[in-house]
């Protein structure tokens, strides 16, 4: 009776509005009157979870909530999206043909891939860096990859994958970086250690203070900011500027764009921008 229920619970605009204003204001995350059905399918599951009957009650909860657990369950169920290895092909293309060359001198790098979700973009990078630099052991490297979910960030760290995310991995990379460790009920592929080691995975809210000091050669943070409003994409692009390095490299994704926005960052191609590498900085 209880299941039932939950089933046809319903979203109120007030309701609504409540989870949408605390969901703002804690990871910048822009809820629009488009994804209330959304929020209402994700919630009912943690409704469920908890024993409450209706969103009033979980709005309740989430106020009563001295511990923030529960704000962080919600924000993992609300940011959680599908992804997969070498998404957006050309990206890892030009870190490949363009950025690391650059960076041979100092052979030194440090990337971010910020809003990292399972794990796929972090670990494409760092297979762009094995095949792509002969003596990697011989370097500076490191890949810092972070999201808000905590349960993106688990499946991450185990580093375990079905096949289907594995789609666009050339057959020579997947025998060179991966281990098959199941067939059933769908082939499964575990990343191999070499890769592993490259990534640092760490929780974190980019509207929040930022630990880590940079300076980044690469950036990464691809559709993450289609959940943002103006002002809030506004204020990140700001802030991934300040802490990338001269020179440095920030890709987004391909349903985003820096127009509309003031920055200092340079058209490179499509989705691709580069901080000036002297002092003087083009507004685009």
């Amino acid at each position: 009776m209880e299941h039932q229920t939950l089933l046809s619970a319903e979203l109120t605009e007030a309701q609504f509005n409540a989870i949408s204003s605390l969901v703002k204001s804690l990871a910048g995350i822009n809820l629009t009157e488009t994804k209330k059905e959304l929020v209402r399918a994700r919630l009912t599951k943690r409704l469920r979870k908890l024993g409450l009957a209706t969103f009033d009650d979980y709005v309740e909860y989430l106020q009563n909530d001295t511990t923030g657990s529960e704000l962080v369950a919600m924000l993992d169920v609300l940011s959680t999206n599908t992804t997969y290895f070498f998404r957006e092909a050309k990206h890892f293309e030009w870190l490949r043909q363009d950025v690391l060359p650059r960076l041979t001198a100092r052979r030194r790098v440090r990337i971010w891939s910020a809003g990292c979700s399972s794990g796929e973009e972090p670990y494409s990078i760092a297979i762009v860096l094995l095949e792509a630099i002969p003596d990697l052991a011989d370097w500076d490297a490191a890949i810092l990859a972070t999201d808000l979910s905590t349960e993106v960030l688990a499946r991450a760290r185990k580093a375990i994958y079905p096949a289907s995310r594995l789609r666009e991995v050339p057959p020579m990379l997947l025998g060179r970086h991966f281990t098959l460790v199941a067939t059933k009920p769908e082939r499964t592929y575990r990343v191999n250690d070499p890769v592993r080691r490259l990534v640092h995975f760490a929780r974190l809210n980019l509207m929040g203070q930022w630990p880590m000091k940079g300076p980044f050669d690469v950036i990464f943070c691809r559709n993450v900011m289609i959940y943002f409003d103006r002002p809030t994409r506004q204020d990140l692009i700001a802030r991934f500027h300040s802490i990338l390095a001269p020179g440095g490299t920030l890709f987004i994704g391909h349903s985003e764009s820096l127009t509309g926005i003031s920055h200092s960052f340079r058209y490179v191609l499509p989705t691709v921008y580069r901080k000036p590498a002297t002092g003087q900085e083009a507004a685009q």
